[in-house]
């Protein structure tokens, strides 16, 4: 794991090596939101598939969103410069996950104050309410 934060991170900063570091922080390359998208997928689909507790699945699913919504301005910033159809599509999709993931927070919140109230607790495998 340690390799792989290793070299994302050489790979990001690899402009400032060549000399180009104005020009790295004016004109940020599509490939590093990319990268820094796939690694927030990545954290957040592993804190969902190994974690017990239902905020820190919560919270997992939140950094999931947020790193589509970083590849759709991503995308929308690329289409901008390249004279591309529709250049705020991504901005218009960010808006609307955000609104989605708003409602998911308070409706998934209610639903854990509800089942901490009759079970006590928050741990995903303890919680059998909907079994037969």
């Amino acid at each position: 794991m340690n390799g792989m934060f290793a070299s994302t991170t050489i790979f990001l900063l690899q402009d400032t090596a060549a000399g180009r570091i104005s020009e790295g922080i004016q004109h940020p390359y599509l490939s590093k939101f990319l990268i820094i998208g796939a690694l927030l997928f990545i954290i957040g689909v592993a804190g969902v598939l190994t974690r017990r507790n239902i905020i820190v699945i919560f919270m997992s699913i939140e950094l999931i969103l947020n790193a589509a919504n970083l590849n759709f301005i991503a995308f929308s910033r690329y289409l901008q410069d390249t004279g591309g159809a529709n250049p705020v599509a991504g901005q218009v999709f960010t808006v609307f996950i955000i609104v989605v993931a708003a409602a998911e927070a308070a409706i998934g919140l209610g639903i854990v104050i509800a089942l901490y109230r009759n079970r006590e607790t928050i741990w995903v495998d303890e919680i059998d309410l909907m079994k037969w």
